[in-house]
Formats: structure tokens, sequence, C-alpha cells
């Protein structure tokens, strides 16, 4: 069995001008070419106007290495534009940005991870509405899930930037061929797939249709709260997720009950679980990182993990439709009326109006911005539910493939409910609700202690 490469975490903070030789309107300046960034071409930039002088402050989470594509996608704006776009990450950002904001320090603008820290950011005051050219290309480019969650009370106040899909499951593509297996159109699909796997495979009592692994230290269980997310999303719908995430309706209400049992079907399934590890029980002493590398050595043919995934199979595995490992999207329950999505993605949120922070602002929201981004995104990474996106700019097939799930027409996308709730059930009770769920207490129990653990304020 191969072993995963980790990567190397880089902390601190990484504060980084960018002045560039501008290329304004009148003709006269540096070619913007000289630098890869417009190519010599600042047709798309023209909109903008000369903000030749002008200096636009953008505070995020985002550090080295990864803040890279970033800065070099920011080149032709300011190139074109004159303007110079100075880049703050700091890894304490979500600690960090209310501080800023109510100290009368908040930067022009921040790149803000969740939808729940945008209506705080909001609720302070100092935030400012999108203006009117940033709402059309959000109008244009993104579907009305993305634009609500950038929304507070109706109002556009951020503009979508970077997504992630969490609703992927992986397998091998060498193996299903070798066992006649077809990808799963639905979830009926998939459920008989795994059982044709079970029956021809299970005899030895260590090859399981799926593997899975909770384990993730004082984090174990919050692989199993996304098992949880997108199923209730397929059965149960958008409306009635996003009543849940909000505590609308109650954590142990039937449809969230009947979408515990409905993942249960697998999850607490002996006979489906825990290929190559042991059974049920072994799901929370997993490791999460190891749990879907036993699709290598063929004691294991699904996994549910995030996109984020492909980077953890190891030196030497080939990531693609024709490699050692793949993904497909985690099927509807109706995929011709919906193609439910899980994930996450970052907000342009603005803390000043002067014009260079709005034209900023609608760059960031354009289809200019998410392809300039994904060309020089050469390691990765640069997916987005623009629609614009133009997807053979995209660095490798995951990318690809998440960008394909958030454009498809029928798409709703829903970002990760335990983000969203409040962090003593999100990162508290629902997390340990998970373990002992596949320990073998009932869904009717352990939603019950969710619900039991909700903050009363």
């Amino acid at each position: 069995m191969r072993r995963i490469t980790r990567p190397i975490a880089i902390a601190g903070v990484a504060a980084l001008t960018l002045g560039m030789a501008a290329c304004s309107g009148d003709g006269d300046t540096a070619d913007p070419g000289t630098d890869g960034g417009a190519g010599g071409d600042c047709s798309a930039y023209e909109a903008y106007g000369d903000l030749e002088g002008t200096e636009v402050s953008v505070y995020t989470a985002i550090v080295a290495p990864e803040a890279d594509p970033y800065i070099e996608s920011f080149k032709a704006f300011e190139e074109c534009t004159g303007a110079t776009i100075k880049y703050e990450g700091d890894k304490a950002f979500a600690e960090q940005i209310s501080v800023r904001v109510q100290g009368g320090n908040a930067p022009d603008i921040a790149f803000v991870p969740q939808p729940g820290m945008v209506q705080t950011l909001v609720a302070t005051g100092e935030a400012v509405e999108a203006p009117a050219d940033t709402v059309s290309n959000v109008d244009e480019f993104f579907s009305e899930d993305w634009k609500n969650y950038g929304s507070v009370d109706g109002t556009l106040y951020a503009a979508p930037l970077g997504a992630s899909v969490k609703s992927l499951v992986w397998y091998s593509p060498a193996d299903f061929a070798d066992n006649g297996y077809e990808v799963p159109e639905t979830w009926d699909d998939m459920m008989s797939l795994t059982d044709q796997i079970a029956q021809d495979h299970g005899e030895d009592g260590l090859t399981k249709p799926w593997c899975v692994g909770f384990g993730d230290g004082a984090a174990t269980g919050w692989v199993g709260t996304d098992w949880i997310e997108d199923t209730l999303l397929r059965t149960a719908g958008g409306d009635v997720y996003d009543q849940w995430v909000a505590h609308e309706i109650p954590f142990n209400d039937p449809q969230v009950v009947e979408a515990f049992n409905t993942a249960g079907e697998i999850l607490t399934n002996d006979d489906y679980v825990n290929g190559g590890l042991g059974d049920s029980k072994t799901i929370s002493t997993t490791a999460f990182p190891d749990a879907g590398l036993q699709i290598l050595d063929g004691t294991c043919f699904l996994h549910r993990q995030a996109s984020f995934y492909a980077g953890m199979w190891g030196e030497g595995v080939e990531v693609g439709p024709e490699g050692d490992v793949w993904a497909f999207y985690l099927p509807a329950t109706n995929p011709e009326e919906a193609k439910p999505v899980t994930g996450g993605g970052d907000f342009a949120l603005a803390f000043d109006d002067r014009p260079e922070v709005q034209a900023f602002q609608t760059f960031l929201a354009s289809d200019t911005w998410a392809n300039e981004r994904a060309r020089v995104s050469t390691a990765g990474g640069a997916v987005s539910a623009n629609s614009g996106l133009d997807t053979e700019l995209l660095a490798n097939e995951v990318d690809k493939l998440s960008v394909e799930m958030l454009q498809d027409e029928k798409a709703v996308f829903r970002f990760d409910g335990s983000d969203l709730m409040p962090s003593a059930v999100g990162a508290g009770s629902f997390w340990t609700a998970m373990v002992d769920w596949v320990g073998g207490a009932s869904a009717e129990d352990v939603t019950k202690s969710v619900e039991d653990t909700w903050p009363t304020s």
C-alpha cells in the first residue's frame, strides 16, 4: 500500500506590494505584456478606467506559496489600470479580521472564507454594499445560490471568488474495468454497485466496497458530518438543508434522521465497510488521510472525500480518468431534477467605496479574473463557480471535474453545513455524534444529543 506524502504548511504573514507599470487608456505607457500579464491587450480592462497612483489593500488567510497565483493574477489589472494591489496574507486572518474592522484598521477588501463571517462583518456596519457593476458580474457569472451566500438581507456585499467541492467518490478505473463495473448515475445505482461489489469480493472478510476514516485528532468526526450533509441535501433538498443549518428545524428533525439512516446503509453496514481496515467500528480510529489508500491495494473500491484528496494519494500515483485513481460525482437521488453539490468557497468583501476599490471588486467577480487566475495557477487549485471560466485553462483533471460539477445547470450548491452552525455544534457535538453513531448508537439518539447542545442564544 502506498503512503501519502504530506505537504508542509508555511505559516506567517506575507505582505506583498505589487506595483507595476501602468497601461492606461492614453496608450503611452509600457507594454503590459512584458511581465506576462495582459499580454499587451488591455481591452478587457478599459471599463475600470485610469486608476494611476491608487492603491487597494487586500487581506486574506491565503499565504505563500498558495498566495503566489493570486498575486500573479492581479498583475494585468495593475498594468492596465495603474492601480497597485497591496496583498497581505495572514494565517491568523479568522481571528484578526474582526479586530481590525472594529478597530478602524479594515482592509479595502477582505477575502472571507465563510458566508457566516460575511454576515458577521456586515453587521459591524463597516462593510459596504457591492457596486452595481459587481452585482452585474455576479448576476451574469454566478448562480443564485452563490449570490445568496454573498448577500445579507437580500443585498449583495461580497463577490464569490474561489470554490471547492466535497461531493466526490474516488475509485480505481482499472479495477472498475477489470470487474465490469460502471460509474453510477443515481444514488440507487450506487447502492446496487455497492451490493454487487460486496457479493463479488466479500468472501475474504477484508475486501469491502467502501473505505472510510473519521480520524483527525481532536477534530475526529468531521468527515462524518460531510457524509450527512451530502446525504441530506440529496434526500430532503436545499430548502430543508438551509432550515437545518439555521436551526429553523431541530437538528433531530425526522428528515435529518432519515438522512442518517440513508447514509447508514453504507457506514454502519459491516458488509460494506471498512475495506482493508475492518468493520464499521474502525471508521473512527482510521486517520482520514489514510482511509482511501486501500483502493491502491484492491481491498476497497469506493472512497467519498473532497477534491483536496487528489493530493493525498502519494508520489507516483496518477490521478485522472485513465490514471491509477479517479473520482466521480456522488450521485443524486434524481439527477434529472437536481444535482446537489456541497463544498466551500471565499468571497471578496469591501470596506471602502473608493473608485479603485469598487473597480477591483468588480474585476474579481469577472470572467476575466477567473480565467487569468486559472492561467497562472500552474499547480492547480483555480476552481471557481464562475460560469465564464474556461475549463481548458485549468491545470489538472480534478479542477476540471470540480468546475464541471459547479457549472452544471442542475447544480444545487450548499456550503458545508457544520461550518455554518454554531461552533459548539458544528465543531463539537456534531463531530462527537458521528463517532458515537458509527460506534453503534442510533440515529435518533445521536441527533437528539446534538439538538440538546444547540445554543439557546
